[in-house]
């Protein structure tokens, strides 16, 4: 039976890639693990793999075609023994529908989604498989479950399944009295031709947005009109800190061409800072969801690195276990495969807060927008000599501002002044953090 690669969901949140190169050509000879092409996501560029052996019968999506929906048909592959150009010809149907594998930095089992899967059944226990996502989801819609397909594994429903039913007026679920209203849509700017007769013909040059400008303006578009968003600032004394980097900096081991092994920078220091702040106000470290909170027990620092045409932000995991030299090491070699768009979606998803530092640009103080699905965002501004008062006499110290930006849904004020103090606390004494 012919084989239909449909375009893999390279993360849980992908909806759209561009199908950047293919590796290998109509008539080619495929097994399990070959790579077929290069997929381009909003952050990163990922080989994708064959999950079975045949003939590459046809390519259906030319390379260089942008915003490719996930599970739309790509490529036939005819199994061994079958007429190459009779499946060619056969456009994809009837076939076995399977989703090329990504090639990730470390191993994860990747399970082959159907292009048309039955109605999803009951299980033993009565409930339909489906994901929590898709169930919110079709609640907030009015879609009954038992009537859509499931593509996920083993027939699982999933987020783009409720939202192939929204688009196709899939089956509505009886209304139930006093069910909530579903979300409002997101609120519509100008058109593009109405922006553009403000503006003298010629007098400009129209560039069309990437997929990572995309996302990045319908993420930040969701995240102010969804999260009620609040500020809290505290001004810190670096002068400990950066007594103690100088020191910590002068005494790593050198290797044999006499470079230090690491090289600290006040980011660094942010990093751990925030991370054990989470630890010291547990409430605050969490994810607010529709029906519940979700409590962290690490804190996964997600930390924001422009790259050309936007920004990322790559997580370093349990960053409260790791000492500053590691810290140092892990966010450089983040910041460096980030900039060449070379990150696995596992390492710039999920976390459980952010820092965003625009210091050394010579900002003195900004608020950042929170980045779903956190809870809160620090932004660092750049530290700066000032004159402060200190018993009674003015002195000059190095300074930095610091805004914590905070979703109001799971933590409030009182909370969020708990959390930036405990932050403060350990900035100012940065000998703290090494015990």
């Amino acid at each position: 039976m012919p084989i239909n690669i449909l375009m893999p969901a390279l993360s849980p949140t992908m909806e759209k890639g561009n199908l950047a190169r293919w590796l290998k050509k109509e008539g080619d000879k495929v097994k399990s693990g070959d790579v077929l092409a290069e997929i381009e996501t909003d952050k990163a560029t990922m080989e994708v793999e064959a999950i079975d052996e045949g003939v590459l019968a046809k390519i259906v999506v030319a390379e260089g075609t942008q915003d490719v929906a996930v599970n739309q048909l790509i490529a036939i592959i005819a199994s061994e023994g079958e007429d190459v150009k009779a499946v060619a010809a056969s456009g994809g149907a009837p076939a076995k529908a399977e989703v090329a594998a990504p090639v990730a930095a470390a191993p994860v089992a990747a399970a082959p989604v159907a292009a048309v899967a039955p109605v999803a059944k009951p299980g033993g226990d009565g409930r339909i498989a489906s994901s929590p996502l898709a169930r919110r989801l079709a609640k907030e819609a009015g879609l009954d479950l038992s009537a859509i397909s499931g593509t996920g594994p083993h027939g699982r429903i999933v987020e783009r399944d409720i939202k192939a039913a929204q688009a196709g007026g899939g089956a509505k679920a009886p209304a139930a009295q006093g069910a909530k209203p579903s979300a409002p849509a997101m609120a519509k700017g100008m058109s593009d031709e109405t922006i553009k007769k403000l503006y003298e013909p010629g007098s400009f040059e129209e560039i069309p947005h990437d997929s990572m400008r995309k996302v990045i303006a319908s993420r930040l578009v969701e995240a102010k009109q969804t999260i009620p968003h609040f500020y809290l600032t505290v001004d810190c004394n670096l002068d400990a800190l950066l007594a103690a980097r100088e020191a910590i900096n002068a005494a790593a081991p050198k290797n044999k061409d006499k470079q230090p092994a690491y090289k600290i920078s006040v980011n660094d220091f942010v990093i751990k800072a925030m991370a054990l702040a989470l630890q010291r106000v547990p409430d605050a470290n969490v994810t607010y969801t529709e029906n519940t909170m979700l409590k962290h027990r690490h804190s996964d620092v997600a930390v924001a690195v422009s790259i050309p045409g936007g920004l990322i932000t790559p997580v370093v995991r349990k960053a409260e276990t790791k000492g500053l030299a590691a810290i140092s090491t892990e966010m450089k070699d983040l910041a460096t495969r980030a900039r060449a768009r070379k990150l696995q979606p596992q390492e710039y998803q999920g976390g459980s807060s952010a820092v965003s530092n625009l210091g050394m640009f010579g900002i003195k103080n900004f608020s950042a927008v929170i980045n779903p699905p956190h809870a809160s965002i620090l932004a660092v501004g750049a530290g700066e000599q000032r004159v402060i008062v200190e018993k009674g006499q003015m002195k000059i110290a190095n300074m930095m501002s610091v805004t914590l930006s905070t979703d109001h849904r799971a933590v409030d004020g009182a909370l969020g002044a708990e959390l930036i103090s405990a932050f403060k606390e350990l900035i100012e004494n940065p000998v703290s953090m090494l015990v």
